[in-house]
C-alpha cells in the first residue's frame, strides 16, 4: 500500500499536495522503516505494513470521525500472519491464539459500547474502534492490550488538555473526539515495545552480569 493511497481517503476533496499529506507519508515511512530495523525479516515488514495501517486509520478517523473497514481487516489479517511468522514451528496455534485475543478485545469493547448507549442513551465510542481494538487484540500479547489502550487514553486526554489551553473552548461530555487517532498509532507502539522488551532484558542481564 503507497504513502498516496493512506492519504487519499485524509485529504481533502478535490485539494493537491498539502502539508497534512506530507505529515502523513513521513510518519508511515518512518514507522515502517523502524519496525524493519528493529525486528529484521519478514516480521519486520508485516510491523511495517501495521505501521501504515494505523497511521491511514489515524489520519482518516482525525479528519472523517471514521475508521475504514478496509483498514482494519488488513490489519486484523496482517496481525494473523505475523502471529504465524513468530512461530514457524506451530502456525496455525499462533494463528489461532492471535483470533482469540482479537476477538475477545473486540468484544469486550462491544460490550462496553453497548453499556454506554443503553445507559446514556448516545455512543461513548464508534464501532469502527471495536473493530480497530481486534487488530489489537490480534497483534498484541495479553498483558500489551490494556498498555495501548491505556497509551491512548492518555493521548487523547492530554489532546483535550492542549485544546482547552490553546483555544479556551470547554470540553463536555458531547465532545466528540476520533478516539482511533489516539488508539491506532498506540497499537504499533505496543507491538514495538513488546518486540523490544526481551532485547532490553537481555542487555540488562548482561550488564549486570559483566558487573
Amino acid at each position: 500500500m503507497s504513502a498516496r493511497r493512506l492519504t487519499s481517503l485524509s485529504a481533502p476533496r478535490g485539494t493537491g499536495l498539502s502539508v497534512e499529506s506530507v505529515a502523513i507519508a513521513v510518519a508511515a515511512v518512518s514507522m515502517a522503516a523502524a519496525s524493519m530495523v528493529v525486528v529484521p525479516g519478514w516480521r519486520g515488514v508485516a510491523g511495517a505494513g501495521l505501521a501504515c495501517l494505523m497511521i491511514g486509520i489515524a489520519a482518516v478517523d482525525a479528519r472523517r470521525f471514521i475508521i475504514p473497514d478496509e483498514f482494519s481487516a488488513a490489519g486484523f489479517v496482517l496481525g494473523l500472519v505475523a502471529a504465524a511468522l513468530e512461530l514457524p514451528d506451530a502456525p496455525g496455534a499462533a494463528v489461532a491464539t492471535a483470533a482469540l485475543r482479537g476477538i475477545v478485545t473486540a468484544l469486550a469493547l462491544f460490550g462496553l459500547w453497548a453499556a454506554y448507549r443503553r445507559l446514556r442513551g448516545r455512543e461513548g465510542i464508534g464501532l469502527g474502534d471495536v473493530k480497530l481494538a481486534g487488530v489489537a487484540g490480534a497483534w498484541l500479547d495479553w498483558p500489551s492490550i490494556p498498555l495501548a489502550f491505556e497509551i491512548a487514553a492518555l493521548a487523547a486526554l492530554t489532546a483535550c488538555l492542549a485544546r482547552w489551553l490553546v483555544s479556551g473552548r470547554s470540553i463536555r461530555a458531547t465532545t466528540r473526539l476520533p478516539f482511533g487517532l489516539f488508539l491506532a498509532p498506540a497499537i504499533w507502539i505496543a507491538w514495538l515495545g513488546e518486540t523490544l522488551l526481551p532485547q532490553i532484558l537481555s542487555a540488562l542481564d548482561f550488564g549486570w552480569s559483566q558487573w
